[in-house]
């Protein structure tokens, strides 16, 4: 496979000037960048593009970045079904030493979107490809909402919760500057409502519920003892009796620590995509004044997706992370990979008392499968398992797919 070929170059060229996503993406643009492949033998092949008022051209002047990686790791990338990490250029940013932006960083990011789409475009290209089909599976009602007001110790809050099924109460964490719509699609899966009751809210700022009291655009922080103070208010608020607790990324992360110190209080946790150490997911680009939140966040976890889930899915995640309330995302990566640590907790679990199953996905190259796999090691009694096909977001990439798990681990806690 050579793809950076004169022929492979000229069709990638022409596909990105009949792109519908990138025309709507790109009409007030003018940037100039390179995707660059430095062989073995330390040359370099190139492709290069520009974007104007006349959409796509191929560039004749000096780039004003370079997306830059190796011959071995661009031959991953471009793969029709990539390996784990390469399914994104963010995810070789963080997991390949090739791998590295050269120029204007803050251009970069600030046309993320734009760079994604055409090295998507050159993937479709080369394998002969388009994304993946929309497969979606017949479901129940949609879950039904309503409002509750929780006391914290900066004042009381309306929080928007939503409830479906009937059974065994499951109380439901968002991830990081998301909301519970993340849930809409699995809180309508039949085999899990026909058991189970699934209650989920929107944190503070998020979604719709109330911002923290007395805070100012952009000054939310997530903490560990924030974090504990509102699910245990809004456990106190709905009247419910020891519920399993799930979540997936920080809310994962925050199921180890109710596992370590509120026991008694949950059945048992579920924890998704989480670690009891994430380093590495702050950025700065999340809460920069010159870089446009509702377009960056949602690349900079769009990469996060398996390469397996239905585009239809995964344009939800996107869609719902350009609505984000202004750096509220940032102010949760606060927690997930700046206050939180919990590596000295772990070991202290005691899972008689509340159970913990761990569970991450194949292509999470945030929280890999193997960190999450050290972490349930050192949980005695944890269950721990990888979903294959699954990334970091399992509960919306992928509904149908991450429900048998999903039903897998409640009935383990259940045994």
């Amino acid at each position: 496979m050579n793809i950076f070929s004169n022929n492979h170059k000229a069709l990638w060229l022409e596909a990105c000037q009949h792109d519908r996503e990138l025309k709507s993406m790109t009409w007030s643009s003018n940037i100039n960048f390179t995707v660059d492949k430095i062989n073995t033998t330390g040359s370099r092949d190139s492709f290069s593009i520009h974007f104007n008022e006349h959409g796509p051209q191929k560039s004749t002047n000096n780039a004003a970045f370079g997306i830059v990686a190796s011959h071995d790791d661009w031959q991953s990338f471009m793969q029709e079904i990539p390996p784990p990490s390469y399914q994104h250029f963010f995810g070789m940013l963080m997991r390949t030493e090739s791998a590295n932006i050269e120029g204007e960083e803050q251009l970069m990011m600030q046309n993320a979107h734009i760079v994604r789409r055409v090295l998507d475009i050159g993937r479709e290209v080369i394998n002969n490809s388009s994304p993946r089909p929309q497969t979606l599976t017949s479901a129940g009602p949609l879950p039904h909402g309503s409002y509750i007001a929780i006391e914290t110790d900066s004042g009381p809050i309306n929080i928007f919760y939503e409830v479906a099924g009937q059974g065994k109460d499951v109380l439901l964490l968002h991830t990081a500057g998301a909301d519970s719509r993340q849930y809409h699609d699995l809180m309508r899966m039949s085999q899990l409502t026909n058991h189970y009751r699934l209650i989920a809210f929107d944190l503070p700022g998020h979604g719709r519920s109330d911002p923290w009291p007395g805070i100012m655009p952009g000054e939310w922080q997530l903490s560990t003892e924030r974090y504990i103070q509102i699910i245990l208010a809004v456990q106190e608020a709905l009247s419910l009796q020891r519920p399993v607790l799930s979540g997936s990324s920080m809310g994962g992360a925050i199921c180890l620590q109710i596992a370590y110190q509120a026991a008694d209080r949950f059945h048992g946790v579920i924890a998704c995509e989480a670690s009891d150490y994430i380093p590495g997911r702050k950025i700065a680009w999340a809460k920069h004044s010159q870089v446009n939140q509702s377009l960056f966040v949602p690349e900079w976890i769009y990469g996060l997706i398996s390469p397996y889930s239905p585009d239809i899915y995964r344009r939800r995640i996107w869609w719902g992370y350009s609505q984000g309330g202004y750096a509220t995302f940032a102010g949760d990566i606060d927690f997930y990979s700046g206050e939180w640590d919990g590596r000295q907790r772990m070991s202290k679990i005691d899972t008689q008392r509340c159970s913990v199953v761990m569970m991450t996905g194949e292509y999470d190259y945030s929280c890999t499968p193997a960190m999450s796999e050290a972490t349930a090691n050192k949980i005695p009694g944890a269950l721990y398992w990888t979903m294959p096909k699954l990334g970091h977001f399992p509960m919306a990439e992928n509904p149908p797919y991450f429900a048998e798990h999903f039903l897998k681990a409640l009935q383990e806690m259940d045994a």
